[in-house]
């Protein structure tokens, strides 16, 4: 993650352990665009659900009144119904009984004509009585029996007939109104599907904010601090470096040397390594120069070369011996990390020299020369070329008796 520097705990020297915190980030520019999008489609979404939910409801309610309403008025029907079946039962009783009257009164006076005691314009009228007194009995019983059929279909919830059309246009409403509160329920079940997803996303779009909004550097094992590459208040990236931590036990002696050496510089060589805690090493590979993209696998950049000068990794072979002698300024750092200290290299019975440190040394011993000669107490030499473009410390004026053409200028490194 990006983000400004709150807080830098580890300082250079310091010991670290594998999971100690070595500084806090903060990134308050983050992008909040895509919660906010959330937020708005969340809330758009639970007012649809809100507004769905109260259209369910209010459905419900109507079908709950239209059913009320349809029960109340078909008992009123029932019992009208009812009433009017008995009414015209009486009725068809009443038919029956006119039309056995008249069916008596013509078998009485088809009597009479058979044995020529009555005539015939007599009976004629009797007849025509007795017939009109059976289709009104027919007429009578139809119509109970229409009666009593439309009182079984409401019975049934069918709503038949000129008297039924009010109930037929209630329960058609009631059906209606009954789709529509399923459909909402149907909406409602959708709407809570999609306010949980959202609300899943916001969460987890909430969970990676408050991860990119504040982070603490952690050491991904122990060490000793070597830089420090960021500043409180700096705004960093990802991939960039904030703090360099490196395994003292695991260092080694990057040595310069001319091509021309290559043969005494072989794998294996033992080599004197003067200006550290371990007094020998051993060649472990030979390499050209190298490039920007190797130089960052290791905490401390290898010192540029000149033409024709190729690069020894050493490898120590331990801590100095207890009866071997130590300059005052190893015994001071001995127990500080070692990695990115200058030291010479030579390699055992022969001389190995690199012709830009051979020439550096030459002109750093007439630079003292001189300096002797016109006492110049006050004032240092100054530092030559070559120094400043290998990073080198100011060395100092060497006695006339050092060995100073066998030696070679060399970064420990991890």
């Amino acid at each position: 993650m990006g983000g400004e520097i709150d807080t830098v705990t580890a300082l250079p020297g310091h010991d670290v352990r594998d999971g100690d915190r070595l500084a806090q980030i903060s990134n308050p520019r983050l992008d909040r665009s895509t919660l906010i999008s959330l937020e708005e489609k969340s809330s758009d979404a639970r007012q649809k659900l809100d507004a769905t939910r109260a259209k369910g409801a209010s459905d419900r309610a109507y079908v709950a009144s239209l059913e009320a309403e349809l029960a109340s008025q078909t008992e009123q029907l029932k019992m009208q119904f009812q009433s009017q079946i008995e009414e015209l039962r009486a009725r068809v009783s009443q038919s029956n009984a006119q039309s056995g009257e008249k069916k008596v009164l013509v078998d009485r006076q088809s009597n009479m004509v058979t044995r020529n005691t009555a005539s015939m314009d007599m009976l004629r009228p009797t007849t025509q009585q007795y017939a009109a007194a059976m289709h009104n009995a027919d007429a009578e019983r139809a119509k109970l029996n229409q009666k009593i059929a439309q009182l079984n279909a409401l019975n049934g919830g069918i709503y038949v007939g000129e008297e039924l059309v009010v109930l037929n246009n209630l329960a058609q409403k009631r059906r209606d109104i009954d789709l529509d509160a399923q459909r909402m329920e149907i909406e409602e079940r959708q709407q809570s599907a999609v306010l949980g997803d959202l609300e899943r996303l916001i969460d987890t779009e909430q969970k990676r904010l408050a991860s990119l909004e504040g982070a603490d550097v952690l050491s991904r094992g122990s060490g000793k601090v070597l830089t420090i590459g960021a500043a409180m208040g700096r705004h960093v990236s990802a991939g960039d470096t904030i703090s360099s931590v490196v395994d003292c036990d695991k260092r080694f002696v990057v040595a310069i040397f001319s091509y021309r050496q290559g043969q005494n510089m072989m794998p294996g060589t033992r080599v004197r390594i003067d200006g550290s805690t371990f007094r020998t090493g051993i060649v472990s590979a030979v390499l050209p120069k190298t490039s920007d993209k190797v130089d960052e696998r290791f905490a401390v950049p290898f010192p540029q070369t000149e033409r024709r000068e190729l690069y020894a990794i050493i490898t120590p072979e331990g801590a100095n011996e207890a009866d071997a002698p130590v300059q005052e300024t190893q015994a001071s750092d001995a127990a500080a990390c070692a990695v990115g200290q200058w030291v010479t290299v030579t390699r055992d019975n022969g001389v190995v020299p690199s012709m830009s440190v051979t020439w550096r040394r030459i002109g750093n011993l007439m630079a003292s020369w001189a300096h002797d000669d016109n006492s110049e107490t006050a004032q240092s030499h100054p530092i030559d070329a070559d120094t400043r473009r290998s990073g080198m410390a100011q060395p100092e004026a060497p006695k006339a008796d050092e060995n100073w053409w066998s030696r070679t200028g060399t970064l420990v490194s991890r």
